[in-house]
């Protein structure tokens, strides 16, 4: 009996005598079709080393290639009916199973863990409570030096940053070129500054 890689052609498959592809093929429609234990016991015995092996092969150590054997065991047993002798042998369809499942535990395991200390993780701190009175007190201040500009100033700095459009949506909503927009709110922050440097 030899045993193949992907470079021979095949995933893993072994070369059998065909009686015994044939017998290992009964035993798998066996299962499949009456959940036959007996069946499933000596495919059991006889692939599960040989997975194993494989996946050790492959690089898996040795807890992991019989963790992996074992839960491709389990997936015959489960999937047997999936299984179409006219398209593939149990062996290549075994080894295919049991290169899957090693491709899916390599993907999840190169996964970096997440680090419960990353600040990116973390909750956001919660703000000191004069830091509420800083922001309200400033909010009054900005809102009483607004009270001294012309309307159309504090129209044009109300759709900028409250409704937060831009400068070009504020002069096609109000029907103004650009540049008058620009040069509007330019002057009112001037007439704000002032105003807030005093207090």
């Amino acid at each position: 009996m030899v045993v193949r890689g992907s470079s021979g052609g095949r995933l893993a498959g072994e070369v059998l005598a065909e009686e015994d592809r044939s017998q290992f093929a009964n035993l798998l429609v066996a299962v499949a079709t009456t959940q036959d234990r007996a069946a499933f016991s000596e495919l059991f015995g006889y692939y599960a080393p040989r997975v194993k092996s494989y996946l050790m092969r492959l690089g898996s150590d040795n807890a992991q290639a019989e963790e992996i054997s074992q839960d491709v065991m389990v997936t015959v047993w489960r999937k047997a009916s999936l299984f179409d002798r006219s398209q593939a042998s149990v062996s290549t369809w075994i080894f295919r199973i049991a290169r899957n499942r090693r491709i899916d535990v390599f993907r999840r395991t190169k996964k970096p863990d997440l680090d419960p200390e990353d600040t990116m993780l973390l909750p956001s701190g919660f703000d000191a409570p004069d830091a509420g009175v800083d922001a309200m007190e400033a909010e009054a201040r900005v809102r009483a030096a607004m009270k001294d500009l012309p309307e159309e100033q504090v129209q044009l700095l109300k759709l900028s940053f409250y409704e937060g459009l831009s400068h070009s949506e504020i002069a096609e909503k109000l029907k103004v070129p650009l540049g008058t927009v620009k040069s509007r709110i330019r002057l009112a922050f001037s007439k704000m500054k002032v105003r807030l440097d005093d207090d």
